[in-house]
């Protein structure tokens, strides 16, 4: 399998217990994940300042977004013909052979208060608090029936990807991308449903002060994986950076 795209995103703070690797030590491909990316080109607006002060980035980080939201090419969705989930693997994998699947590793990583079930070797988790980043409310997680409150998100949607590039890419590739954590985020399922595979054209959290950090977390991962974008979704993307919080 190939190697991921290095990348550069939103970090996120973890409730895992002590005892198993964590997913950011298990992961080499992936980097320290940061809040944002950035530069100093003047001071951003900011509509919610409050909410948006939850979610700060550096002056280096938003620099660093811009230029990569400035790389990105501009243009027309490609048709989503031929377009499937199988096509970017098994869901889940354990692609990293940590010993546990994709989905637990994220779980335990943006979730707080952990709980694991015994006997598989500190990887299903059983319960735990998301404080998610979406609505910005907090939702308490318990593996069984209502498992699907909390979900989790690809940031960049595998359908929107398809259209954008990843369909010309091989299937390692395409199940790399899937599973990768810098494109994975915990998060209210209700949310992610209403967002299904929209890009920031279509669809930005409810939560205003986390749309900084989503779009610089979109805007690196497509940049990694050499996606497209269309011309209202770079007007969307160029918005929400605008109005990201700097820390000095």
């Amino acid at each position: 399998m190939p190697r991921r795209p290095r990348t550069t995103v939103p970090a996120r703070s973890s409730g895992r217990p002590s005892g198993r690797p964590s997913a950011r030590r298990t992961w080499p491909w992936l980097l320290v994940l940061l809040v944002g990316l950035a530069g100093g080109l003047g001071a951003p607006v900011v509509l919610d300042a409050r909410a948006a002060a939850q979610h700060p980035v550096t002056a280096a980080d938003l620099a660093a977004g811009r230029t990569a939201l400035e790389q990105l090419p501009v243009k027309g969705r490609a048709p989503r013909t031929g377009y499937s989930r199988e096509a970017f693997g098994q869901r889940w994998e354990d692609v990293d052979r940590n010993g546990c699947d994709t989905r637990n590793d994220i779980l335990r990583r943006d979730l707080v208060d952990v709980e694991l079930k015994p006997g598989t070797q500190d990887c299903v988790v059983l319960r735990g608090t998301l404080l998610d980043p979406y609505t910005g409310t907090t939702i308490a997680f318990e593996r069984g029936e209502r498992s699907s409150e909390v979900q989790i998100d690809h940031v960049v949607a595998l359908a929107d990807a398809w259209q954008k590039g990843a369909q010309g890419w091989s299937d390692d590739k395409r199940a790399a991308f899937a599973n990768d954590p810098a494109n994975l985020l915990a998060v209210d399922g209700s949310a992610n449903q209403r967002k299904g595979a929209g890009d920031a054209a279509t669809w930005l959290p409810p939560s205003s002060g986390y749309r900084c950090a989503y779009a610089l977390r979109q805007t690196v991962v497509k940049a990694a994986y050499g996606l497209w974008v269309t011309q209202a979704e770079h007007t969307a993307l160029t918005r929400a950076i605008d109005r990201c919080v700097v820390v000095e």
